[in-house]
C-alpha cells in the first residue's frame, strides 16, 4: 500500500482537492492548509511508519477530512488503535469517494431486508476495515475481515468503553452476514480466538500415551462423524490426564495394568464434573469406557507400538443401563400442543412444531432440510429427509396440510436473496437447535403440557401410529430405522391400544368370576390381534426376527434343503404356496428349493 512520502505530497493534496470538488464539497483555505500541514509533518518525521502512535493520532485529528480521504481510497493504512482513539467515522467519506462500492453494498444489504440505519452502520465498519487493510470494500476476504474484527474489538475494549465494544461486535456480526450472502466471505463462522483444548490439552499427558492416542484419533476421524471423534478424543485425553496425575510413571499403554483401569473406573464414576458439580451419569460412564475399550483393542489389533500386552477391559466393565420406554405425549397432550401451535402467530415456530409432530423427523434432520425437500412422485407429495444420524436419506409421505404450510413458508416468509439452501432461515441465517428448543418450550407452555423435546414428538408419532394399526415395517420406514430391532421398542408401549382392548372385554372377563365358562378367543380385539400377529410372525425360539421383509433369508428354507428332509404328494399345495410366496418376494434361492421339491414329487408320481 503506498505510503505518504515527500516526492508526491503536493500531487496528493491536489488529488484530494480535485476529488472534493468532484463530489460537490467546498474546500476552503483551512482545509487545504490542514492537508498540506499533514503532508509536511509526515515528511519531516521520515514517513508514516516512522511516526509514533501519538504523532499519528495528533496529525489525523488536525486533518480529519484529508486523512479520511486517504484511508478510504487505500492511500493510507492505519491501525485499530488510531481508529478507536479518534473514534473515526469513515462511512461518509467512503460513500463519497467510492460510490460504486457503496451502491453495491446498499443493493446487497437491501436484498436481505436490512434497514437504512443498519446499512449505514455496517458500511462505516466496512470503511474502517478498508482503512486498516488497504483493500477495497468489494475485495475484503475472510482473512482481512477476521484480522480487522479482532483488532478493532480489542482496541475499543481497551479504551474502557465496553458498550462500544459490544455494539461494534453486533455490527460485525451483521456485516459478516451481508458480505457472506454477497459472496465476499466464505463462511459465517467466527474465527477461533484461542487454540482448542483438543490441541493444548494433550500437553499434560505423558508423551508416549499422547502420541498413540492422537494417532488413533487421526485414524478414526477418517471413518466416523466429527461429533463421535470429538467424544473419543475427549475421553482418551481425560484418561491420559488422569493417568499423568495419578500414575506419572506410566509412559506407554504397554505398561498399563488391570489395576489402572479399575482405579480409573472408580474415579470416573465418583469424580464431580466441572459443568454440573456432580459425577457422570451411567450412560456417560458407559460411553467413556466403550471408547477406552475400543482404543485398547484396536491399537493392539493394528500393531501400534506400545500397545497393551494383554486385555485390560471386558464387557463386564460396562455399567448396565436402564432401558425405559420412549417418552411420548398422550393423545390429549398432543392435541393441546397442535392447537396451541396452529393458533400461534409466528410462522417459523408453527412450521417447526408441525414438521416434528407430523413427520417424526429428528431435530438434526429438521435443521438440515433444504428448499427443494418437497418432491412430487405421481400425484402425491413426499418430503426428502437428508442424510443424517444413520448415514442414509429417505422419503416420507407429506400430508396436504403440511404441504400447504411449507409452500406458505417458502413463498411468503422465508427470506429471499440469501446464499443458503436451508429451508428454515431466520435473520438471514439457518436456525439452530436452540431456536427449535425455544419454539417447543414456548408453545408447550401455552398448551399447558410441561416440557417437550423434539425427540418426544418423534416417539409420539410412532406411538400414535402403532396404536392405530400401522405395521412395524411401515413405522421403521417412516422413522428411518435401519433394522426392525430399533422399531420393536414401540411394540412394548401399552398406551390406548391396551386400554381400549382391555375395557372392550372387561365385562366378559368379569363374567369369569360369576360363572365357570371360558372366554372366547375372538374377544381379544382386532387391533391387539393384529399387533400380536405381527410379533408372532417374527418370533423365534429365543427372540424375534428383525429382518426386513424385502431381504432374502438364507435360513428360511434350511429344512427343505437338508438331505434328511422328506415330503410326499399330500404336501404339494403347501409347497406350491411357499414357492409362489418366494417368487412374489423375489427370493430366487428359496424359489429354486421349492421348484426342485415339486419337480421331484412330479417325477415320483409319474
Amino acid at each position: 500500500m503506498p505510503a505518504v512520502v515527500a516526492d508526491h505530497a503536493a500531487s496528493l493534496v491536489d488529488q484530494y482537492l480535485a476529488a472534493m470538488r468532484e463530489v460537490g464539497r467546498r474546500t476552503g483555505r483551512s482545509t487545504t492548509q490542514a492537508a498540506r500541514t499533514f503532508q509536511t509533518r509526515v515528511t519531516h518525521a521520515g514517513g508514516w511508519t516512522a511516526m509514533s502512535a501519538e504523532q499519528r493520532v495528533e496529525v489525523v485529528g488536525k486533518a480529519r477530512s484529508f486523512a479520511s480521504w486517504l484511508m478510504v481510497i487505500g492511500g493510507l493504512r492505519v491501525e485499530a488503535e488510531l481508529i478507536s482513539a479518534r473514534n473515526l467515522h469513515l462511512g461518509n467519506a467512503a460513500r463519497l469517494f467510492r460510490p460504486a462500492a457503496h451502491a453495491w453494498f446498499v443493493e446487497a444489504s437491501a436484498a436481505l431486508g436490512t434497514r437504512e440505519w443498519d446499512i449505514a452502520l455496517q458500511w462505516n465498519t466496512l470503511a474502517k476495515i478498508t482503512a486498516m487493510t488497504g483493500a477495497a470494500p468489494q475485495e475484503i476476504g475472510d482473512a482481512e475481515f477476521a484480522a480487522a474484527r479482532a483488532a478493532l474489538l480489542t482496541a475499543y475494549r481497551e479504551r474502557g468503553m465496553h458498550s462500544s465494544g459490544r455494539n461494534l461486535a453486533a455490527i460485525f456480526h451483521r456485516l459478516q452476514l451481508t458480505l457472506f450472502h454477497a459472496g465476499r466471505l466464505a463462511t459465517l463462522r467466527k474465527p477461533a480466538t484461542h487454540t482448542p483444548v483438543s490441541i493444548t490439552g494433550w500437553s499434560a499427558v505423558t508423551s508416549g500415551i499422547a502420541r498413540t492416542a492422537q494417532r488413533y484419533v487421526e485414524q478414526v476421524s477418517l471413518s466416523l462423524r466429527p461429533n463421535t471423534v470429538r467424544h473419543i478424543e475427549h475421553d482418551l485425553r481425560q484418561f491420559g490426564t488422569w493417568l499423568a496425575d495419578t500414575r506419572p510413571e506410566i509412559g506407554s499403554c504397554a505398561e498399563l495394568q488391570r489395576e489402572h483401569v479399575e482405579a480409573f473406573k472408580i474415579w470416573l464414576s465418583t469424580h464431580p464434573t466441572r459443568a454440573t458439580g456432580k459425577p457422570l451419569n451411567r450412560v456417560s460412564v458407559k460411553n467413556t469406557l466403550i471408547n477406552l475399550h475400543c482404543f485398547f483393542d484396536r491399537i493392539t489389533d493394528w500393531g501400534y507400538p506400545g500397545a497393551p500386552v494383554r486385555p485390560l477391559m471386558f464387557t463386564g466393565d460396562l455399567p448396565i443401563i436402564d432401558k425405559p420406554l420412549p417418552r411420548f405425549l398422550d393423545d390429549a397432550a398432543a392435541a393441546k400442543l397442535l392447537r396451541a401451535t396452529r393458533a400461534d402467530t409466528d410462522p417459523l415456530s408453527r412450521l417447526i412444531v408441525e414438521l416434528l409432530a407430523r413427520t417424526g423427523i429428528r431435530r438434526g434432520e429438521l435443521l438440515a432440510l433444504t428448499v427443494d425437500a418437497v418432491v412430487q412422485i405421481g400425484s402425491a407429495y413426499w418430503l426428502r429427509i437428508p442424510i443424517g444420524k444413520l448415514h442414509n436419506d429417505r422419503y416420507i409421505p407429506l400430508h396436504p396440510q403440511l404441504k400447504e404450510l411449507l409452500d406458505d413458508w417458502v413463498h411468503n416468509h422465508r427470506p429471499g436473496g440469501i446464499r443458503s439452501d436451508r429451508l428454515l432461515i431466520e435473520h438471514n441465517r439457518p436456525i439452530t437447535s436452540h431456536r427449535v428448543a425455544t419454539a417447543l418450550r414456548r408453545l408447550a407452555a401455552q398448551a399447558g403440557i410441561g416440557h417437550v423435546t423434539a425427540h418426544q414428538l418423534r416417539h409420539t408419532l410412532a406411538t400414535q401410529a402403532i396404536n392405530r394399526g400401522m405395521s412395524l415395517d411401515a413405522i421403521a420406514a417412516l422413522l428411518g430405522h435401519k433394522t426392525l430391532a430399533m422399531t420393536m421398542i414401540y411394540a412394548r408401549i401399552a398406551d390406548r391400544t391396551v386400554a381400549d382392548q382391555y375395557f372392550a372385554v372387561t365385562e366378559k372377563v368379569e363374567a369369569l368370576y360369576d360363572q365357570p365358562r371360558r372366554l372366547p378367543g375372538d374377544d381379544e380385539g382386532s387391533e391387539m390381534r393384529k399387533l400380536r400377529s405381527e410379533m408372532h410372525r417374527r418370533m423365534l425360539g429365543n427372540g424375534y426376527c428383525a429382518r426386513p421383509v424385502e431381504m432374502d433369508c438364507h435360513f428360511e428354507s434350511i429344512c427343505e434343503s437338508c438331505s434328511f428332509f422328506i415330503t410326499t404328494i399330500e404336501f404339494r399345495p403347501t409347497l406350491e404356496r411357499q414357492r409362489d410366496d418366494a417368487a412374489h418376494k423375489g427370493q430366487v434361492g428359496r424359489q429354486k428349493i421349492f421348484d426342485s421339491l415339486l419337480n421331484r414329487l412330479e417325477t415320483e408320481a409319474s
